[in-house]
């Protein structure tokens, strides 16, 4: 008998990640499990452009497939190659000349070349368990902590694991896909890819390994390529998304993070469309009016049928004393003002 019950139900059900719940209780197969079974004939010795062009057509067959399947009993076994094998070689070749983020810094990572994030073609993780400190609906939740970063957050609280990715253990993905079986009979309701993006590859190879239906959560800053998101439709449940910055100016101050706007809204509206989200908005001193403020409005004219969860959580962290108006916790006042806009904002499932 698991430790804990992922079947049990719970009057706080969020209002926008129905299909999320049917998952965790077994009702409907995770995406993955359905790429799983869907055939795709293929080379891996194929250039790049005639892979696309059969993901494409795989995933229309996914698609009707993902439309009519109602329970996790109906769905297919799984074959060989599949739509997810597929997947796992594009990225293969976007290893190759990186731009798994928007920064595209061109390396190819198989040659142990490093660009931004730091990491070559081997993953890492510094932890992976199951935690208790995540949104209700997703507790037990079995998180893995990758190593290396795409941003450059000045006041990160995990800044040790994002600037020394070296530091973690190497990735086997057959391990853990076996850790992430085990934990979901553990009563794991999920399992939590944090700083996913520079690890893409390593991702989709851990699923393909896997044979136990679980939710996945793609736990990202949501500032992945266009070409990413293509190769996460078909595999994510739950798009766990930071939204934090109102502006580019901000994102670029605190995060080293260009186009931010751009780049992030375009992956929420196209997360929208291929998946459930969880969005986090972090407040952060002196950024309500700039952030906040912006990202809320921005969220209800766009991608309102979505869980918001708008978090206090922010601490002075790692280089923050550099930077005076982010060097101090939040005031009573700005946590009221960053509620009464989310309050008047007229979103339907937030929680405070």
């Amino acid at each position: 008998m698991p430790i804990f019950d992922s079947n049990s139900n719970s009057n706080s059900d969020p209002i926008y990640l129905p299909r999320y719940l049917k998952v965790m209780r077994d009702k409907l197969p995770s995406q993955f499990l359905i790429s799983q079974s869907i055939h795709v004939d293929f080379s891996r010795d194929s250039g790049i452009h005639d892979l696309w062009k059969l993901h494409e057509e795989g995933m229309k067959s996914f698609r009707e497939k993902f439309d009519n399947v109602n329970s996790v009993e109906e769905l297919l076994p799984r074959t060989a190659p599949s739509l997810l094998d597929l997947k796992v070689a594009i990225a293969d070749k976007i290893l190759q000349d990186c731009h798994f983020c928007e920064r595209r810094c061109g390396i190819n990572r198989k040659k142990k070349e490093t660009g931004y994030c730091r990491m070559d073609a081997v993953s890492r993780y510094s932890a992976e368990f199951l935690h208790h400190g995540e949104e209700p609906e997703l507790v037990p939740s079995h998180t893995i902590f990758f190593t290396g970063c795409n941003f450059s957050c000045v006041y990160c609280q995990n800044w040790q694991i994002s600037t020394a990715p070296k530091r973690g253990i190497p990735i086997l993905p057959e391990e853990l896909a076996r850790k992430i079986t085990l934990q979901r009979a553990y009563g794991s309701r999920n399992v939590n890819f944090v700083t996913p993006t520079p690890h893409t590859h390593t991702i989709l190879k851990i699923l393909n390994a896997l044979k136990v239906n679980v939710p996945v959560v793609w736990n990202s800053n949501m500032y992945y390529s266009m070409e990413i998101a293509k190769l996460l439709d078909g595999v994510v449940d739950v798009y766990l998304g930071d939204f934090r910055y109102g502006n580019d100016e901000c994102a670029l101050k605190y995060s080293n993070a260009a186009d931010y706007w751009s780049i992030a809204t375009r992956n929420f509206k196209t997360a929208y469309i291929m998946g459930e989200i969880l969005l986090r908005q972090l407040v952060i001193p002196n950024h309500i009016e700039c952030c906040t403020k912006p990202v809320v409005e921005w969220t209800k004219e766009n991608v309102p049928k979505v869980r918001f969860n708008l978090m206090f959580q922010y601490s002075a962290h790692y280089r923050a004393s550099e930077f005076p108006r982010i060097n101090r916790a939040l005031t009573g006042e700005e946590c009221q003002k960053a509620i009464d806009i989310l309050k008047k904002s007229g979103l339907a499932d937030v929680m405070i």
